[in-house]
């Protein structure tokens, strides 16, 4: 919009929801209901339900059996729900949790503005309903060709949020961040459930640039038609629920990160 010679606006935006399910999925009538793909997004997860940690030895002992997972498992490791109740916890009680693995909603929105030869833009960028799952195996990945983020097994290391929020003899607390440390691969506390179930969604403030284009009178003097200097940044901020990375990064935050990066640049046009 040109309000005047010397003063206009302009503003975009996009949305996009996009989802996508199963009419129909080769699989077994389970006894189960909630375990059919059929009805559900074809990016689902199925998991186990986390109540907490347990406390102790004791509690574990005297709790539906977790032997399946065929790891030892005792005080300081999570404990999941027995969905059908028969006394043990078996795949039989992971059930469709969180968001799909693929975002439901992209959006971006943006404006411009100029006032003479001064010229303002801004971008955001966002995502939503999209659940990701805090990678917290410790076996080799030969895909992915990386790690989880269990500290100390396979030399991996020791996050700062880890140290911080972890169940231990001393501090036996049973809604830490990260359960017991051990130095072996524990297939009870990697097992995909809600404890490691995290929002997606974010907003990033992707681009801010700020111009100036010189008066037409001053850059035909240096024999240009004309002559633009801007400074231009790009990811400067992002709001999310998730504080342990950068969202975007997803379940692996040990990647190369996002980079905040800041441009200064000249536009010149000659005649």
């Amino acid at each position: 919009q040109v309000w005047s010679k010397d003063f206009w606006t302009s503003a975009r935006a996009n949305f996009t929801y996009s989802t996508g399910v199963y009419d129909v999925y080769e699989e077994p009538k389970y006894k189960e209901s909630y375990r059919q793909h059929a009805g559900r997004s074809v990016r689902q997860v199925w998991g186990y339900i986390a109540e907490r940690l347990f406390i102790d030895d004791e509690e574990a002992a005297n709790s539906p059996s977790q032997a399946d997972f065929g790891s030892r498992y005792g005080g300081g490791d999570i404990k999941y729900t027995d969905v059908n109740g028969d006394g043990k916890i078996t795949p039989a009680d992971m059930v469709p949790i969180g968001h799909p693995t693929s975002p439901e909603i992209i959006y971006g929105f943006g404006a411009s503005l100029g006032y003479k030869g001064l010229d303002f833009s801004v971008f955001f960028q966002g995502l939503g309903r999209e659940s990701f799952w805090i990678d917290a195996s410790d076996k080799y990945n030969v895909s992915r060709n990386q790690f989880g983020t269990a500290p100390f097994v396979n030399n991996t290391q020791l996050l700062k949020a880890y140290s911080d929020s972890h169940w231990s003899e001393d501090n036996k607390d049973i809604y830490a961040l990260y359960p017991r440390f051990s130095a072996y691969h524990n297939l009870n506390n990697s097992a995909v459930s809600t404890w490691w179930m995290r929002d997606g969604s974010f907003l990033r403030l992707k681009q801010l640039e700020l111009g100036y284009t010189l008066p037409s009178k001053i850059s035909s003097k240096l024999r240009m038609e004309s002559l633009r200097i801007y400074l231009q940044g790009n990811n400067l901020l992002c709001w999310s629920k998730f504080k342990l990375w950068d969202p975007e990064l997803g379940s692996y935050g040990l990647n190369y990160p996002i980079q905040r990066t800041f441009n200064i640049g000249v536009n010149v046009s000659f005649k």
